[in-house]
């Protein structure tokens, strides 16, 4: 007997009082995850005309990037940070991204090439995340946080239709702002890569003091 119930859905590796990982922003970032595919969808009905689904979809990545920001700050102020949602955010965020990117490739909107650049990227430390989790949950750096932004204003701007509303000018609008987001992919990756670099040459006990390596959702803490 502990003298203690914590009831038939406890978390029997749960540190005591620690957050349940079954928590509000955890759910939103779940369905985030599962309604993707259908964004995908939406996107690419209608051979990406400029209709209905189109702004349709444009709408749904706006709304999946502002409850990203919204879920983590639920986390923050409610004390519901757990492990669990600092590795699912930001693999929901690239969820949502690689299948924009995929998406508009498909649709011939966006070179290959960038797509292929920014999802080698994304995946590759995202799965080295996971399998430093282990040990350690890495959280986000600035210069993570900061491409996020880029990406996700660079990717609205060429889901929405604009270009039927305002003219050819807003293509090259698109254009800079993408070109942006995939030098800050690139630049994060690299200082991502420095620091964890820095941080396995750190002496023991000393690395957890170390900067955060340079890569999550907005929030980067969930």
């Amino acid at each position: 007997m502990t003298g203690r119930d914590d009831g038939p859905g406890a978390d029997p590796e749960r540190a005591p009082g620690a957050p349940s990982n079954w928590n509000a922003p955890n759910i939103i970032t779940g369905v985030r995850i599962l309604a993707t595919p259908f964004f995908l969808w939406m996107l690419l009905a209608d051979g990406g005309a400029m209709g209905p689904w189109r702004w349709a979809a444009a709408v749904f990545f706006v709304l999946a990037i502002a409850t990203d920001a919204w879920d983590g700050h639920l986390a923050r102020s409610r004390g519901l940070i757990t492990d669990l949602g600092k590795l699912l955010d930001p693999i929901a965020d690239k969820f949502l991204t690689g299948a924009a990117l995929i998406g508009l490739s498909i649709l011939n909107e966006l070179p290959w090439w960038v797509t292929a650049v920014v999802l080698l990227r994304e995946v590759g430390i995202t799965v080295h995340r996971l399998v430093e989790a282990r040990t350690v949950v890495l959280a986000a750096a600035w210069m993570g946080k900061l491409k996020t932004v880029a990406q996700s204003v660079a990717i609205a701007l060429a889901l929405f239709p604009f270009p039927a509303l305002f003219g050819d000018w807003v293509d090259w609008v698109n254009t800079v702002a993408m070109t942006i987001a995939v030098v800050l992919t690139l630049a994060s990756g690299i200082d991502y890569i420095v620091n964890v670099a820095r941080l396995g040459r750190a002496p023991r006990g000393a690395a957890g003091r170390g900067p955060d390596p340079a890569d999550s959702g907005a929030d980067g803490v969930q």
